[in-house]
């Protein structure tokens, strides 16, 4: 009963996310819904370390770039 509840919630969730890719937060479901499946499905672990790994790149390339805005703004003034 409870594995049918967590597939059933992170597939749910998952593909919520994945329609909702245009919105900001939606990755949010799309890596709770993998979360949810990790724990049945090996293949979905695979994809949820790649989206972290993905979102940890993009958030340190991000960094870098406000880093390397704020640096360039303050050699101006």
């Amino acid at each position: 009963m409870k594995k049918t509840i967590r597939l059933s919630l992170g597939a749910i969730l998952f593909l919520t996310g994945i329609v909702l890719t245009l919105l900001p937060g939606s990755i949010l479901l799309v890596i709770g819904g993998l979360v949810l499946l990790s724990y049945d499905w090996p293949r979905a672990r695979l994809w949820l370390r790649f989206f972290q790994n993905q979102m940890a790149r993009s958030a340190r390339r991000l960094d870098q770039l406000l880093l390397n805005r704020k640096l360039s703004r303050s050699r101006i003034r």
